[in-house]
């Protein structure tokens, strides 16, 4: 008898929950497919494409807007002779510079025996090898840059879209399609880039409870053999999704955690038990995940709305939160980082779920600001940040959420 064997009794196709399956249509997003697909309609007339912005919280479907329509607009355009169309698709997630990035798009034109070195050249050259290889290819070329808002500086935001208006291109129509989750990013760019990249702005909001129903609907269909899942599932998926920031791939992971703990029961039914089962696992470990992948300077901002929110004064300031991040830096021997920066973090722990955050608009006299509040269950936080706490000393309002052989304590706080 052998030790493995083909296990059928849940699943038809496992693989329609996974990120990178491509159904055959998008559920929920027909008003930002509309948008979108106006704002690429000038590649088929021929004209000079758009310049486009993605916005919005991740898993709210940018990246699976974009290559669906692109998959689409590439199958269409080939219906013409008159249209050479090439898309590249870049995801800037460890690309910090616009030197990475170009010599990434030179790559990407060149054959592999053509390669250039990711460092060496200044950054000049690279943009005019950058612009011979897209004018070798011509024809319509559009660049999508996922997660643009790794990139620490706007240079290659300025010049792609501004190529042939500079007269760096003679052949080539280029346009730029930047995706980022990051709501401050745009508000961060000059005024000649914003003005450049944002020819055509998108906005992706979260999911509703409705939106992520109709997805995984769709998704279960293809996924799950018939019979198998309870009328509640899809419902309390959703539910759960919609309340953390109306993610779909949080949704859709957990209704295949649950699937995969029903294998694992060997039992043929998905009931409501094991998505509860499901979401505090995948919980647990998306909270271990992010919080283990911050720097030294994004634990302490952390830390510090950490204690807030166990104080009850949350939805908060960053200017609130920065009194205590500098103390926090100050027990651990670090230099605080600059306000906008310790704001980077803030941002950086919204996107990932950690945190959320509220735009307010005073008007006027107060302006437009944004609070924080933490996202996700305090205790699980707490037990993902035991070395920050030993580094920096146990805040009173930690001290009920730690075991009794906790070592260090802040007597030394200073109550800010």
């Amino acid at each position: 008898m052998p030790l493995f064997e083909r296990d059928t009794e849940i699943y038809r196709d496992r693989d329609a929950l996974r990120e990178d399956y491509q159904p055959d249509e998008l559920v929920g997003r027909d008003e930002e497919l509309r948008t979108f697909q106006a704002a690429l309609q000038p590649v088929i007339n021929g004209e000079q494409p758009n310049n486009i912005f993605l916005y919005g919280k991740t898993g709210v479907g940018k990246t699976a807007a974009s290559r669906y329509l692109l998959s689409h607009l590439r199958e269409d355009a080939s219906l013409y002779d008159d249209i050479h169309l090439t898309v590249v698709f870049l995801n800037c997630d460890g690309l910090t510079s616009s030197y990475q990035i170009a010599t990434r798009l030179v790559n990407e034109f060149r054959s592999e025996s053509n390669q250039i070195s990711t460092t060496g050249y200044p950054l000049g050259s690279v943009y005019e090898m950058l612009w011979q290889e897209l004018d070798n290819t011509g024809g319509s070329i559009i660049v999508v840059l996922d997660e643009i808002d790794h990139v620490n500086d706007d240079s290659i935001l300025y010049q792609l879209p501004r190529a042939r208006a500079n007269g760096n291109l003679d052949e080539a129509k280029v346009g730029l399609i930047g995706i980022s989750n990051d709501f401050s990013f745009r508000d961060d760019l000059s005024p000649k880039v914003k003005s450049s990249l944002c020819e055509q702005e998108i906005h992706f909001p979260a999911y509703n409870a409705k939106n992520l129903q109709a997805i995984l609907e769709q998704r279960a269909t293809v996924a799950f053999r018939e019979g198998v899942l309870s009328d509640e599932v899809i419902p309390l998926c959703a539910a759960y999704g919609a309340k953390d920031a109306g993610d779909a791939r949080q949704s859709i992971d957990l209704l295949m955690k649950a699937g995969d703990l029903a294998r694992d029961d060997d039992t043929d039914c998905i009931t409501e038990e094991h998505v509860k089962r499901g979401r505090r696992a995948l919980e647990r470990g998306r909270i271990k995940e992010g919080i283990n992948g911050l720097t030294e300077h994004g634990h302490l901002v952390l830390y510090s709305l950490l204690t807030h929110e166990l104080e009850g004064q949350t939805p908060i300031r960053s200017r609130d939160v920065r009194p205590r991040y500098t103390r926090f830096t100050e027990l651990a021997n670090r230099d605080p980082l600059v306000p906008r920066r310790m704001r980077d973090h803030l941002s950086e722990l919204a996107m990932l779920g950690i945190v959320s955050v509220t735009e307010r608009n005073e008007g006027r006299r107060g302006g437009t600001y944004r609070e924080y509040a933490l996202d996700m269950d305090v205790g699980l936080i707490i037990s993902a940040m035991r070395d920050t706490i030993d580094l920096v000393g146990v805040h009173e309002t930690v001290e009920p959420y730690l075991d009794g052989d906790q070592a260090s304590t802040l007597d030394d706080f200073v109550e800010q």
